[in-house]
């Protein structure tokens, strides 16, 4: 609305304030001329009383004196002389409505008589007798012949007079108010016009329009208010950018951090979180069957909770939290407005893979002591024996011997697959690429298991699916992966079983699938079977003859990496296992 504006605001004061001085001085101007023209009129009428007063005392002629007032009276007034012997001479007058001086106004009017009784000069408003006009009468004694002279007017004149200067005082205030106006609109506008182009320029601010600025248009206040105008936009936008360059950096700190954070308010809104946090939101959500509604920023109950006891006691707290298999750990520290803990920061740290390395490592402690324990008791028990003397005959002594020999042999082969397997794992591995005839080299590692089948009575067959001939590998090192897998194959399927490998080769891949129908392994084992020294017999109650390291799958696992492959396993208990590996070709090429 423009009377809300300033450029409005402004304008009305100005008019208001203009107004109000021409109304004082127009009201006293009115009064001012209204005394003005009535003293003139009685002074102007006393004057020409006086005169003609003055004339009838100095010259005798009456005639003379006659003619000569009538030339100085005004045109619209009455001139009335009343001589020593009563007679009483009136002028002429343009005013018709103006009635003749008469003996009776003399008696009516003590004031009038006051100039003949008592030689005292008059002036007054009367009401003239007999017609009802007001009139103005001044009256001037004649002191040489007891007589006077009566000079009246009609107070019409005066009022007339009165009028027409009104109306030019009005027609001025008049012309006044509208330049007043026309000047406090340019005014005004001069002056807002730069608050108006700051208004804009402020608009486009609040629109992140930094590069706005303010023309400078005087060189005043205002021009310096728009100086700096434009210096604060320039520092606004260096801190903005700032703050955006802040924002981005603090943003991808969090966002690449590997353990979760969530930054909380007082009631419990997330304000910032990262991928980690809100994958363990999520979980958190799953896990406690928790409807995910739309207001997902939400801190669940019970982490609220940790968060109010944050809060009241003004100190972080660590949290241990087991949640869809995994383990987490969450501190949350206070953060502080001032005096004010006006929320909290939660670190939350996945757990899983450092308590998994944990136990794998106090496993492997506990598997490579169990794995030597009986080896050695053994070779010490059997070395007592030949030392006290036990076994008495060559043959004894020799089976004793061989014994002891397959037991250190025993321990030279799980200390060498710790090795390798070390030495994988530290990427210290060295393969020995060539290219070998698919078919050949297949039916040569399947010659090595004949005998053993047939000594368990397993079927083991070969099919084959062979587009290309021939394939890029470690042949030595995937021997070593057909070993482990056929073997534990073998062992592991009952008599008259079967175990069947597949051969498929093509130009993009070597694949390997090993199958048989065997003991199987239970689901709950089939992540960890290529971990080290792991067993789905944790009894370890399986035949001696049958009892392996633990070692073998680890070891084919990271020689099917190192060519980069990737080694597979389906399981079900006492129906089979299927292992099978892929290695790309495109890479070994």
């Amino acid at each position: 609305m423009f009377w809300r504006s300033v450029v409005g605001k402004l304008a009305l004061t100005i008019l208001l304030l203009v107004s109000f001085v021409l109304l004082i001085l127009t009201i006293l101007l009115l009064q001012f001329f209204e005394e003005f023209h009535i003293d003139e009129a009685e002074k102007e009428m006393m004057q020409t009383a006086t005169k003609v007063s003055e004339l009838v005392e100095q010259q005798p002629n009456r005639s003379t004196v006659l003619e000569t007032t009538e030339r100085i009276q005004a045109p619209d007034s009455r001139i009335a002389i009343i001589f020593d012997d009563g007679d009483i001479w009136v002028s002429d007058s343009a005013n018709e409505n103006l009635a003749e001086f008469e003996a009776d106004w003399i008696e009516n009017e003590n004031d009038l008589t006051e100039v003949l009784t008592n030689n005292e000069r008059i002036r007054q408003q009367i009401v003239l007798p007999g017609t009802g006009i007001e009139a103005m009468i001044v009256g001037e004694p004649i002191l040489t012949n007891d007589g006077a002279v009566f000079v009246y007017q009609s107070l019409d004149v005066i009022e007339q007079t009165k009028a027409e200067t009104t109306r030019i005082i009005f027609l001025a205030a008049g012309i006044a108010i509208i330049l007043t106006t026309f000047f406090a609109f340019f005014l005004s506008t001069r002056i807002t016009s730069p608050l108006i182009k700051m208004r804009e320029a402020v608009s486009d601010l609040t629109r992140g329009e930094f590069n706005t600025k303010v023309p400078v248009l005087t060189h005043d206040e205002i021009g310096e208010l728009a100086i700096a105008f434009n210096r604060m936009g320039r520092q606004l936008k260096f801190h903005i950018n700032a703050l955006h360059q802040e924002k981005e950096q603090f943003s991808s700190i969090v966002s690449s951090m590997a353990d979760g954070v969530v930054t909380l308010n007082r009631n419990g809104d997330m304000i910032v979180t990262n991928p980690p946090a809100e994958k363990f939101i999520e979980d958190w959500n799953f896990e406690h069957n928790i409807a995910i509604t739309g207001d997902t920023h939400k801190l669940p109950k019970e982490l609220n909770q940790v968060l109010q006891k944050v809060i009241d006691g003004e100190s972080e707290s660590l949290h241990e939290i087991s949640l869809q298999g995994r383990n987490y750990v969450m501190l949350m520290t206070p953060l502080y407005d001032q005096s004010q803990v006006r929320g909290a920061v939660a670190v939350i740290r996945d757990m899983t893979e450092e308590r998994r390395l944990d136990k794998f490592r106090k496993d492997f402690i506990a598997n490579v002591s169990h794995e030597l324990r009986t080896p050695i008791s053994m070779l010490q028990g059997y070395s007592e024996a030949i030392v006290d003397d036990v076994a008495e005959s060559k043959s004894e002594k020799n089976e004793l011997a061989q014994i002891i020999h397959e037991e250190s042999l025993r321990m030279g082969r799980l200390v060498n697959e710790l090795l390798d397997l070390a030495r994988m794992e530290a990427g210290n591995i060295q393969l020995n690429m060539e290219t070998v005839n698919v078919e050949a080299y297949v039916e040569r590692v399947m010659k090595k298991f004949n005998g053993l089948a047939n000594d368990n009575q397993i079927e083991l067959s070969l099919r084959k699916n062979i587009i290309e001939s021939s394939v890029t590998i470690d042949p030595d090192r995937l021997e070593q992966v057909f070993t482990n897998l056929i073997d534990n194959a073998i062992r592991h399927t009952g008599e008259f079983g079967f175990v069947k490998v597949f051969i498929e080769s093509n130009s993009n891949e070597f694949h390997v699938f090993i199958e048989d129908n065997g003991s199987g392994i239970p689901e709950e084992d089939l992540p960890f079977v290529f971990e080290r020294f792991y067993k789905a017999d944790k009894a370890r109650t399986k035949n001696k003859s049958k009892k392996g390291t633990g070692l073998g799958l680890a070891i084919a696992k990271n020689i099917i990496d190192s060519h980069h492959g990737v080694i597979t396993v389906n399981s079900k208990v006492n129906l089979g296992t299927t292992f099978s590996f892929r290695i790309p070709q495109t890479n070994n090429k």
